[in-house]
């Protein structure tokens, strides 16, 4: 077991007064790191520094799910699952289709994503999280799929602030910002978790630094990143219904289970005018390892990963005469990284053998150019159109040895590589109250290094190919009713081709396909200047389009089948009174609707509805008091419900509980 750090020595440093300089207005993040601007054609949500700092959220799904179509599923302390117009995914696809980013630049190397990536970022203290619904444009690759997320770093010309909280589920939180000089920001997060659940106590810390300089004709923003957590992890309980047995939710099945990770990030952005334009290289390098135990695994194996890589972004913006402006790029990205995968012990079944199942290492080269035109092809119509092409290499080496071990499947030492296009085109029709938009896009990723090597008795090496989305989207955005309500929605439907995933029996399907239609909107409304109602709505059908027979009848899928954890409705809304200059009071809903927690379609989960509540209490100059209450009403409910080798589980969500913490802002 993990021990518990106290915090009150460092809640004395954290709320030491510290001076801020002068500094000049600083323009909007999301136009600076941000993966287009406001007026590109595509849905594109930004979650402000304001939103961030009062949800004040322990885990990145009550940030995250307040956008439209996001859906983040929290498993036990931090881990999670990410959805972005799209089910949600598990192993190699849930790495892989959900591109995240740190001030503009990938977390991780390509093929070495984390369906747990979301433990990486800063997003306790970000300036602003921009979320991209569905492929991103041309100038990000691999793995923008379903979707991109954009922390944003504060710097020295964001507001600082200290901030202390206690939950009454017995969770411990710090968190500052503060400036080290005139151009310096140092932001820190510590959090000590009880844990609500027995035998699930954690740690978790992050850093970042940012500073920026100028040297010579170069502007330059250099920053610095880092996490760690050491978890002890619950797995899911199982039976039908078996969330709504609260004291059955508290217990932990796996009380060995466990999850230790830590990751460090260098990025600089430099920029200068260079002939007609303006050009920006965006050196970075990161490194990662984690170790966890395979709760959710029948045979409880041991994993350990992790990789170094990095690489340079290069764009050169300018704008010839005439009605268009061009961008162009070339990235690159080199990586080596491991996975080690162990039984501890012996299991009744013979497919899972104890000892050694996988252990390779693998590198990687990432090249790619991409190049977009933006067009004024009229006083108020503007064409935006976009090209990328990009190739990944792998050269893998096992240590293990090779052939077929019980379930396992180990590949002999070889090289693979793949290359594709992804073209977006888009249309703009700007109006008086907002704009029309029309927009066309790829999506590709090259497959996970888990999905090439970590193979399957009944895979054969070499058999995964890239994967690709199309999706068309049209939709408006647009402020109406003098101001008082803005607005942005949007139709889609994509195609999904080479579908990669893992079934609710742990076997790997490498050559799916499905398709994805909805809408989603979000909007905000003033009613009066003390009262203001914001939210968001999601609807979709998302189905297979492809057969598999089988034996058990769970993992049958039929074409026309709804994929399992894909909610056909999400909803969340949120509702502001400053009832006094010095006090505000929120209400929060969050809807998640009915899903199939099976390909076959035959068990489900109803879904849920959550409240909460905030009030927020200035008692002096740049000091507030607040409390938080999630789950109000005490549902119970299911973070996560599917079925797993024939059976039905569950992670639950929390009960009730309430955060009461200061911020000081200056």
């Amino acid at each position: 077991m993990h021990h518990r750090t106290g915090l009150a020595a460092l809640a004395a440093a954290l709320l030491a007064p510290c001076a801020l300089a002068e500094m000049p207005q600083r323009l909007e993040p999301v136009e600076v790191y941000g993966d287009r601007p406001r007026e590109a054609p595509g849905a594109r949500s930004v979650l402000d520094a304001q939103l961030i700092a009062d949800t004040a959220a322990d885990r990145p799904a009550e940030i995250l799910n307040q956008a439209p179509a996001v859906n983040i599923q929290m498993n036990s302390g931090q881990e999670h699952l990410i959805s972005i117009r799209s089910p949600v995914l598990t192993g190699g696809a849930g790495q892989g289709s959900f591109l995240i980013l740190e001030n503009g630049v990938p977390i991780r190397s390509p093929a070495f994503g984390n369906v747990n990536s979301l433990i990486e970022p800063h997003h306790e203290i970000a300036d602003a999280i921009e979320i991209i619904r569905g492929p991103a444009s041309a100038k990000y690759g691999s793995n923008a799929v379903h979707g991109l997320l954009n922390f944003i770093l504060p710097d020295a010309s964001s507001p600082q602030s200290h901030r202390l909280s206690y939950n009454t589920l017995d969770r411990w939180r710090a968190d500052a910002s503060v400036n080290l000089g005139s151009a310096t920001r140092l932001n820190l997060s510590l959090m000590d978790d009880a844990g609500w659940r027995d035998d699930t106590a954690s740690q978790q810390q992050k850093l970042s630094l940012v500073t920026d300089a100028s040297f010579g004709e170069w502007g330059t923003s250099i920053w610095l990143a880092a996490s760690s957590l050491n978890q002890e992890t619950a797995s899911f309980i199982q039976g039908p219904d078996a969330y709504k047995d609260r004291d059955l939710a508290k217990t932990n099945p796996n009380p060995e289970a466990f999850r230790d990770a830590w990751s460090a990030r260098l990025g600089a952005r430099l920029s200068r005018e260079l002939g007609p334009g303006t050009l920006t290289l965006t050196p970075n390098i990161h490194t990662q390892a984690m170790i966890f135990s395979q709760h959710f695994l029948p045979y409880g194996g041991i994993e350990k990963n992790g990789h170094t890589g990095g690489g340079v972004l290069a764009r050169y913006e300018f704008a010839p005469t005439g009605p268009v402006q061009w961008r162009i790029g070339a990235d690159t990205d080199f990586a080596t990284g491991y996975l080690r995968e162990i039984q501890p012990g012996p299991h009744p079944s013979p497919n899972f053998p104890q000892g050694i199942h996988y252990d390779y290492t693998v590198d990687t080269a990432v090249f790619a150019l991409w190049a977009e035109a933006d067009w004024q092809l009229a006083g108020d119509l503007r064409l935006l159109a976009g090209l990328r092409g990009e190739t990944h290499g792998y050269h893998y080496t096992t240590r293990a040895p090779a052939g077929i071990n019980g379930r396992f499947n180990v590949p002999a030492d070889r090289s693979d590589d793949f290359s594709f296009l992804t073209p977006k085109l888009g249309l703009v029709w700007d109006r008086s109250w907002g704009a029309l938009y029309a927009n066309y896009a790829r999506g590709a990723r090259a497959p996970q290094v888990s999905d090439l090597y970590r193979l399957q008795s009944l895979q054969l090496p070499g058999q995964i190919n890239a994967e690709t989305l199309d999706s068309l989207e049209l939709g408006a955005r647009g402020a109406l009713l003098y101001g008082h309500l803005t607005f942005d929605v949007a139709a889609w439907w994509m195609e999904k081709e080479n579908f990669f995933f893992r079934d609710s029996d742990g076997l790997n399907v490498p050559d799916g396909s499905t398709r994805h239609y909805g809408v989603d909107a979000e909007a905000s409304l003033r009613l009066t200047d003390y009262l203001s109602l914001s939210g968001n709505l999601a609807w979709s059908e998302q189905t297979y389009t492809f057969n598999r027979p089988v034996v058990a009848a769970q993992e049958r899928i039929a074409s026309g089948n709804l994929i399992d954890t894909a909610p056909e409705w999400l909803g969340d809304a949120r509702l502001d009174w400053q009832a006094s200059p010095a006090l505000k009071l929120s209400l929060t809903l969050e809807h998640v609707g009915e899903y199939f927690m099976n390909p076959a379609n035959t068990v489900a989960y109803p879904g849920h509805t959550v409240f909460g509540a905030r009030a927020g209490y200035a008692f002096a100059e740049g000091f507030e008091g607040y409390v938080i209450i999630r789950n109000l009403t005490d549902k119970k409910y299911a973070d996560r419900a599917d079925v797993g080798f024939g059976n039905e589980r569950y992670f639950p969500g929390e009960p009730v509980n309430a955060a009461f913490g200061i911020t000081k802002k200056f």
